[in-house]
Order: structure tokens, then C-alpha cells, then sequence
């Protein structure tokens, strides 16, 4: 009895220790986390005064107003936006991140180091330097009309693609960062099996590696579309103001107009879209966390996949000698085997097709 009473405080005392470090975190939680959004979206909800500040009367005005044409074709605009950056920013940062996986150790870190470079100096002085190539007169026409590509300056600064650029620029990161922790835990054995039950390689990427490591890409879509309707200072610093988004018009509101709870409801709106992108990525990937793990399907699918091989070389080496036996015992060999529970889930044709085809990728 006296053990049993020790054990409970000494289970008490942990909780107590780990209760006590963890109010610093509980602190700062509900003080610049949950503090700010609960003011946030009560300020949405009152009334602007006359000359500045609030009035502390509950209204839906400044929802509705959100509905005005020129409103929704800003958030219209950013969606676009995100849109083209998120499909480029794929197209650059899933092949880069899926080879950088298979690259060896020493060329890992020399990449990763090259990557992380740019996170060192400030985003606003990388933004510049791509003002002084895009304006007129800069590299970008020096090196065109050098060439005698162009024979005028493009002027392709404060222009939509310039903005495009920019997003593409400061988001490819955290894609590539995100697809290459999940390629490296693929294990690209189950690509060679793949090719060697019969299948193409677009077919064994498509059907393996996509497979594998969609929680990466789809987590790197999360951290690159959400940032990008609400990065405000690349659509000025580039895009002049031809180009507004979201964060722009909460940023006119704020400081120009100085009109908090409209500026609070833009927030608000800004804040569900943003939640309801992170439901889709956890209904879609079967993660839970916003990290690059491999969902439990696709576990299964990796597995499923390995007995395949293995399977299919116990096919390879059974039919050749069911075949020098002759055509019956060959028969029987083969009916015996698709009965075996082990077969269960795993494609029996294309497997067939690759055991008598010795294996051989095509």
C-alpha cells in the first residue's frame, strides 16, 4: 500500500512539473495568440466612429459590406493570384525537392545550405534587387537587348508577372522544403518494384511516388497559397498599386482609412478561408498536423506494394519450374498461387505478366 501511495505522488509531482513549464507556452498562447484573435473578432462586430476609433455597438455592417463588387474582386484577384503562384511554385519546387531526396549526403546539405542562404537577409532587400532587374533599363533589358532579343525596355516592372515573380520567388522554399521531407522517407525501392511488376515510369511515379509523398506537396500547397493572398508588400513593392490583394485592403483600411472593424472583418474572412484550406489538406492527406508524414494509407499501400515483389519473384522462379514439368503441373502452379491469401491486394495480372517477363522493366 505504502509503494502504491509513493507511486501516485511521484505521478502527482510530474504532472505538477510538467503543468508548471508549460504555463510560460499557456501564457504567450493566450496572450499573443488567442488575445489578439478574440479582439480581432469582436472588433469586427462594432461600429466605427465618426472622427476615430470604435464604437462599442454590435453590428453586421461591416460583413455586408464585404459583399461589394470592388471587395470581392480584390479577394477575387488574390485568389487568382494564389492560384498561378501555388501551380508554378509546384511545377519548380515537387521535382526539385523530390531529387534533391535522392541526392547523396554531401550534396544534401550543400543544397539545403544554398537554399537557407536567402532566409539570412531581409526579404524587402531581395525584393529590391528584383526592382533593379525588372525596371526599365535594368539587367533583365540590358541582358535582352544585348542579346538583340528585344530592341526597347519591356518595362516589366509594376506589372502582374512581376508580382507573380516575386510570390514564386519568396514561397518556392518552403515547397521544395516541404515535398523534400517527405521524398526522404520514401523508400525508392518500391519504385524498382513498381517497374519491375510491369510498370511504366510515369505509370510507377504516378501510382508510387505521387502516392507517397502527396502529404508534402500538399502541406507545401497550405504554406504556399495561404501566404500568398495576404503578402501585401510583394504587390507593392512590384506591382505599384496596379495590383491589390486582400492584405493591401487591410492594410488601406487600417492605416489610411483608419477603419478598424472593417479592417477586423476582412481578417475574419481572410482567417476562415485560410482554416478552411488547412480542413481540406487534413481531409485530403489524412494528416492531422501541417507536416510531411505519410498518412496510414499510404503506409498500407507501401507495404502491399513490397509484397508484390517479393511475390512476384517467388512467381518468376515457381513458374520456370512448373513450365519444365509440363503445361499441367504449370496450371495447377499458377491456381495455387492465386488462392494464397498473401495475393490478396496486390494486382495479380500486371504481377503475372512481370514474372513471366523475368522482371524485366520495359
Amino acid at each position: 500500500m505504502t509503494v502504491a501511495k509513493e507511486i501516485s505522488q511521484l505521478r502527482k509531482k510530474q504532472k505538477r512539473r510538467e503543468f508548471l513549464m508549460a504555463v510560460p507556452l499557456i501564457l504567450f498562447t493566450v496572450l499573443f495568440i488567442v488575445g489578439p484573435m478574440v479582439y480581432m473578432v469582436a472588433l469586427s462586430f462594432m461600429t466605427r466612429a465618426d472622427t476615430w476609433g470604435v464604437v462599442p455597438e454590435f453590428t453586421l455592417k461591416n460583413y455586408g459590406d464585404i459583399g461589394q463588387p470592388v471587395y470581392l474582386r480584390t479577394f477575387g484577384e488574390s485568389l487568382k493570384l494564389a492560384v498561378i503562384s501555388t501551380v508554378l511554385i509546384i511545377a519548380l519546387g515537387y521535382p526539385f525537392g523530390y531529387f534533391m531526396a535522392k541526392l547523396g549526403p554531401k550534396w544534401k546539405k550543400r543544397t539545403m545550405l544554398l537554399l537557407m542562404i536567402p532566409f539570412w537577409t531581409s526579404s524587402l532587400i531581395r525584393l529590391y534587387g528584383w526592382i533593379i532587374i525588372f525596371r526599365a533599363g535594368g539587367v533583365l533589358d540590358s541582358v535582352l537587348m544585348a542579346l538583340h532579343i528585344t530592341s526597347e525596355p519591356l518595362k516589366v516592372l509594376y506589372t502582374y508577372p512581376a508580382v507573380v515573380v516575386g510570390m514564386v520567388y519568396a514561397l518556392l522554399p518552403f515547397m521544395i522544403f516541404a515535398v523534400y521531407s517527405s521524398a526522404e522517407k520514401l523508400d525508392f525501392s518500391l519504385v524498382e518494384a513498381a517497374r519491375d511488376l510491369g510498370a511504366s515510369p510515369m505509370k510507377a511515379f504516378l501510382t508510387v511516388s505521387l502516392k507517397l509523398t502527396l502529404p508534402g506537396l500538399l502541406s507545401g500547397v497550405v504554406l504556399t497559397f495561404v501566404p500568398s493572398m495576404g503578402l501585401f508588400f510583394i504587390a507593392d513593392l512590384l506591382g505599384g498599386n496596379k495590383v491589390v490583394l486582400v492584405g493591401n485592403l487591410i492594410q488601406t483600411q487600417l492605416m489610411n482609412a483608419h477603419n478598424w472593424p472593417f479592417a477586423a472583418a476582412l481578417s475574419v474572412v481572410l482567417l476562415v478561408l485560410t482554416t478552411v484550406i488547412i480542413w481540406l489538406y487534413r481531409k485530403l492527406s489524412g494528416v492531422k498536423d501541417l507536416e510531411a508524414a505519410c498518412p496510414p494509407q499510404a503506409l498500407r499501400y507501401a507495404k502491399t506494394l513490397s509484397i508484390g515483389l517479393s511475390r512476384a519473384r517467388e512467381l518468376t522462379l515457381g513458374s520456370t519450374r512448373a513450365a519444365a514439368s509440363g503445361p499441367r503441373r504449370e496450371g495447377r502452379f499458377f491456381a495455387q498461387l492465386s488462392a494464397k491469401e498473401s495475393w490478396q491486394g496486390v494486382g495479380l495480372r500486371p504481377t503475372v505478366l512481370a514474372g513471366v517477363r523475368g522482371l524485366a522493366p520495359p
